[in-house]
Order: structure tokens, then C-alpha cells, then sequence
């Protein structure tokens, strides 16, 4: 094994909407380095990408003066986000892609459990599942119901056994462009999750921890967005089952 096979890249994608009371502390929390148990590979952040989606705060210039690469998306969207940061990892192509959310609520300390089974070649696809440390409790009811009900559908359509939806994850760059990816709104984290599982890409969930964001929820904190959220998961799902 060579010095190019040990040393692996990650660049980390964080979309962002008026978060300027969190993202200082997510990006201060991200680990710059990571390395497998027995120490034979290692991944470097080689930059955090923050995504404007439209911020009217001072997300922007904080995340800007903590080291961080800010590109602007103007349409609102979490796909739309996402797909910003994405084009914008074509400057230095990683090896490994993280998507993290910007609110705190995910611990940037827990990336090295996605990072493992991806560096030791168990999978080319982690999910955090928000299960550990009082997770569940963090998590709004409509958000469990929601989750619920759209991994069951997973595993009844696609055979592929999911407990959570959870935005923080890890994938392989290759695999991600491999996926093509294109829900601009709330399909984002479900749509990903459903080709990998057409496409036979591996993937696992690793337990994460999840504690109450700063700030309020532009999704579940409200009844409009939690059934707009609710509505695409359910369309995109139908849709990867009969018509695609």
C-alpha cells in the first residue's frame, strides 16, 4: 500500500440558513484529522464548504472568518444546497464527502464513526443514525414519525433495512457522482439513500448523537414545513419504486 492509499481526503458540506449563533461551533468542532484504529490510514479535512441558502444574518462572514469556503445559494432548498456544494468540491475532488448540518445539532466530533467503515473498506456510504446519547429525545415527534414511516417503506419496497434519515453523513466522492443526484428540496436525504440501495452500493448506519439545534427549525419547528418535508420524502419514495 502506497502514501496516496493511506492518506485519504474528506471536504465537508454544510448547508446553512441564519445560522450565525451555531456555525462558528460546527466548524470548531470538526476533527481535521482522522485515523483507523490501527493508525494504517488517514483522513484529512482538506476544506469545509458552508452553503448560503439564502442567509440574512452573519452566517456568511462567520463561517468565512473560521476558515471556511462559503458558496451562495440563493434558491431555497436543502437538495439545492447540497447540490452547490457538490459543484463547488470540482476545484479539489476528495476522496470522502461529509454532509453536516450547520443548527449544531449533529456532533462534528462523532465524524470519525462515518469515516471508519469507509476507510477500512466495509462500506462506501455511512449514515448517522441519531440513536446514541439521548438522541431520540432531541429528535421532534413528527420528525420520529417521519423517519419511521419512511424507513419501513424503504425496507418494504427495497429490502434495505434504514433506522433514520439523518443528514449527517459520509460518502465516497466517486459513489456520490455515481448516484447523480437531483431532489433540490426535502427528498434530498431520502433520495440518496434509495439509489444506493438500487445501485448496490454498500452502505451502513453507525450510531451518532443528537442534541436540540440552536434556533428554530426552518423544517419540522413548523407544521407547513413538516408537511412539505413529509409529502416530498413520500413522493420520492413512490417514485424510485414504480417509475424509475
Amino acid at each position: 500500500m502506497g502514501k496516496e492509499d493511506t492518506i485519504q481526503t474528506v471536504s465537508v458540506i454544510i448547508p446553512v440558513l441564519n445560522e450565525e449563533h451555531a456555525i462558528g461551533k460546527v466548524i470548531a468542532d470538526i476533527p481535521k484529522t482522522v485515523r483507523t484504529l490501527d493508525e494504517q490510514i488517514e483522513a484529512k479535512v482538506q476544506e469545509i464548504i458552508v452553503v448560503d441558502n439564502g442567509c440574512t444574518d452573519n452566517t456568511a462572514a462567520i463561517a468565512q472568518q473560521r476558515g471556511a469556503r462559503v458558496v451562495s445559494e440563493p434558491r431555497r432548498g436543502y437538495g439545492y444546497a447540497c447540490l452547490a456544494g457538490i459543484a463547488a468540491l470540482a476545484t479539489a475532488a476528495p476522496d470522502i464527502v461529509v454532509f453536516l448540518d450547520g443548527d449544531y445539532s449533529d456532533y462534528p466530533a462523532d465524524m470519525p464513526h462515518l469515516l471508519f467503515p469507509i476507510l477500512e473498506g466495509k462500506a462506501s456510504l455511512v449514515i448517522g443514525a441519531r440513536s446514541a446519547g439521548g438522541a431520540r429525545d432531541a429528535l421532534l415527534p413528527q420528525a420520529r414519525f417521519g423517519n419511521w414511516l419512511a424507513c419501513f417503506l424503504i425496507r418494504r419496497f427495497f429490502g434495505v433495512r434504514y433506522t433514520d434519515l439523518g443528514p449527517f453523513r459520509a460518502i465516497r466522492y466517486v459513489e456520490l457522482l455515481r448516484l447523480n443526484m437531483q431532489d433540490k428540496t426535502f427528498g434530498w436525504t431520502v433520495e440518496m439513500q434509495l439509489k444506493a440501495a438500487k445501485q448496490k452500493i454498500r452502505a451502513c448506519e453507525v450510531p451518532v448523537r443528537y442534541r436540540k439545534r440552536i434556533g428554530t427549525s426552518k423544517i419540522t419547528g413548523t407544521f407547513t414545513g413538516t408537511l412539505k418535508a413529509g409529502y416530498k420524502i413520500l413522493i420520492t419514495l413512490f417514485y424510485h419504486r414504480f417509475l424509475t
